[in-house]
C-alpha cells in the first residue's frame, strides 16, 4: 500500500516559545515543517504583548527609579519623569530585535512561515486563510497546536472603552495617567502595579484573595506587599468587582463590598483563556475545557493521535521557559513515538516586580505541613558589598535545608536580579545524592564583590542556627 503523501511532515500552529521549540526540533531532525502564524510577525504573545514588552518596561522603570534615587546622577530639584508612552519606545525596539532574531531561526532551518488563520477540516487537513481572504487546504501527517493564550475578558466590562485595558491592550496606552485601578493581583497585576507606581502613577491594586501571590513563600509574599505599600500602592485584599463604568474623564469601579474607586484608567489582569476558538478543533474530536485549554498526555499528545499541544493552550505551568521545553519534548515524541525527558519537578518562578522575585523548590509552609525538619539560612542584601556598591540593598536570599542531611529543599529570593541569582542555587538543588547540600555554598569560593556571595552568607547563617 502506497504511503499517503502530505504537504508537510508536520505543521506547527503558533510561533511563540512552545511552537518555536517544536518547529526547530522537528526541522533539525530532518522533518518537512511549516509554521503557521496568524499575526504579521512571528514570536507570539510572549514577544509582542507578554514577557518581552512587560519586562522591557520594567527594566526602564527600574533604571528610572535608580536614577532619581541616586544623588550622583539626579541633581535637579525635580525628579526625572517619563511617560508610559516614552518607555514603550524602548520595549518596541526590543520587540523588533527579537522578531529579527527569531526570524533568522526559521530561515536558517528551512522552515517556511505562513501568515494567516488556520482551522482543522480533518485530522490531516487545515484550512489556511490569508489576510487578503484567499485560502488553501494544507495537509500534514502531524500537527502541533501552540496558539497560546490571551487575557480573560468578563462580558460585563466594556473593553472597547478608551480608558479600559487588559494586559495586551495596555501596551497601546497613549496618554499619561495620574491614577490607575488594577483588577487582579496575580503575577501580571503585581508587575504592572510596580511599573506604574515607578512612573509616579497612583495605583489601586484590587486582589480577590487574602494576600498577594499566595503560591509564594509567605515571607516573600509579605515582603512584596510591604514594598508595594511602602512605594504608595494601595492594596485591597478580598475584593470582587461588581461593575466597571467608563466615563469621558475617568473609570469608576464598584466592588461587591460596596467600595467605590475611581481613576484615569483601569487595567483588568485577572486570568487568561486559551486561543482555541478559531481552530475548529471539534472537527478533529477535541473538546477544550472552560478556559479554552486542551488535555494532553505525558508526551503532549491530545486524544487525537497525530495532534499535539504545548504551551499556554494546555495550562500549567504557563511559562515561556517551560513552553520552549514542552515544544522540544513534543517534537521528540512525534519523531520517536515517545519522549523520556520531562519538565523538571522544581521549575523556577521569576516575577518581575520592583523589586524582583524568584523561587524554586518548597516553601516554609509546605515543609511545615509535611513535618520536614528544616532550617532557614538568610542573607540580607544590605550586608553585601556588591549590593551596597550598586545601591540595590532591598531584599534577601533565603535557603531552606534539611537539618540532618543539609539537603537544599527550597530557595527564595527577593530583590534586584533575583531571577538571575536563583539559578546558582537551582543548579545545586538539581544535583543527585550528596551533590545537593548546603556545604557546597560554604566550601566554595565566590567572586567578591558579587550578589552570588549571598549563597555563602545564607549558608553560614543557616549552619549557625543548626550548630547553635
Amino acid at each position: 500500500m502506497a504511503k499517503t503523501k502530505y504537504d508537510y511532515d508536520a505543521i506547527v500552529i503558533g510561533s511563540g516559545p512552545a511552537g518555536e521549540g517544536a518547529a526547530m526540533k522537528l526541522a533539525k531532525s530532518g522533518k518537512r515543517v511549516a509554521m503557521i502564524e496568524r499575526h504579521s510577525s512571528i514570536g507570539g504573545g510572549c514577544t509582542h504583548w507578554g514577557t518581552i514588552p512587560s519586562k522591557a518596561l520594567r527594566h526602564s522603570v527600574s533604571r528610572l527609579i535608580e536614577f532619581n534615587a541616586n544623588p550622583l546622577f539626579s541633581r535637579q530639584d525635580t525628579p526625572l519623569h517619563l511617560k508610559f508612552s516614552d518607555i514603550l519606545d524602548h520595549s518596541q525596539s526590543v520587540i523588533r530585535r527579537q522578531i529579527k532574531l527569531r526570524g533568522s531561526f526559521y530561515e536558517r532551518n528551512g522552515v517556511p512561515v505562513l501568515h494567516g488563520e488556520a482551522s482543522f477540516k480533518d485530522k490531516h487537513t487545515l484550512k489556511f486563510v490569508r489576510d487578503d481572504g484567499s485560502s488553501d487546504d494544507i495537509t500534514a501527517a502531524q500537527f502541533v497546536i501552540a496558539t497560546g493564550s490571551r487575557p480573560y475578558r468578563p462580558k460585563s466590562i466594556d473593553f472597547n472603552h478608551p480608558r479600559v485595558y487588559d494586559s495586551d491592550t495596555v501596551l497601546s496606552l497613549k496618554h499619561d495617567p495620574r491614577s490607575i485601578i488594577i483588577v487582579g493581583a496575580g503575577v501580571i497585576g503585581c508587575e504592572y502595579a510596580s511599573i506604574f507606581r515607578g512612573l509616579g502613577v497612583k495605583v489601586d491594586l484590587v486582589n480577590m484573595r487574602d494576600r498577594l501571590l499566595s503560591f509564594l513563600d509567605t515571607e516573600i509574599s509579605d515582603a512584596l506587599s510591604y514594598h508595594l505599600r511602602n512605594s504608595g500602592v494601595v492594596i485591597r485584599h478580598g475584593e470582587e468587582f461588581a461593575k466597571v463604568e467608563g466615563f469621558d474623564d475617568r473609570v469608576v469601579l464598584t466592588t461587591e463590598s460596596g467600595k467605590i474607586m475611581q481613576a484615569d484608567c483601569l487595567l483588568f489582569a485577572n486570568g487568561r483563556s486559551g486561543n482555541v476558538e478559531s481552530l475548529q478543533v471539534g472537527n478533529v474530536d477535541l473538546q477544550p475545557n472552560g478556559r479554552g485549554q486542551l488535555e494532553v498526555d505525558d508526551n503532549y499528545r491530545t486524544s487525537t493521535d497525530n495532534i499535539y499541544a504545548v504551551g499556554d493552550i494546555i495550562g500549567y505551568p504557563s511559562l515561556a521557559s517551560a513552553a520552549y521545553d514542552q515544544g522540544r519534548f513534543a517534537a521528540t515524541a512525534m519523531i520517536d513515538g515517545k519522549c523520556e525527558k520531562k519538565l523538571i519537578t522544581d521549575i523556577p518562578t521569576g516575577i518581575y516586580t520592583i523589586p524582583e522575585i524568584s523561587s524554586v523548590g518548597a516553601t516554609e509552609e509546605e515543609l511545615t505541613a509535611k513535618k520536614v525538619p528544616y532550617e532557614v539560612g538568610r542573607a540580607q542584601f544590605k550586608h553585601l558589598a556588591r549590593a551596597q556598591i550598586a545601591d540595590t540593598q532591598v531584599g534577601c536570599l533565603k535557603l531552606l535545608f534539611h537539618r540532618e542531611s543539609r539537603k537544599i529543599l527550597g530557595i527564595h529570593c527577593f530583590g534586584e536580579r533575583a531571577a538571575e541569582i536563583i539559578h546558582i542555587g537551582q543548579a545545586i538543588m538539581e544535583q543527585k545524592g550528596k551533590g545537593n547540600t548546603l556545604d557546597y555554598f560554604i566550601d566554595t569560593t565566590f567572586n567578591y564583590p558579587t550578589m552570588a556571595e549571598a549563597y555563602r552568607v545564607a549558608a553560614l547563617n543557616g549552619i549557625n542556627r543548626v550548630d547553635g
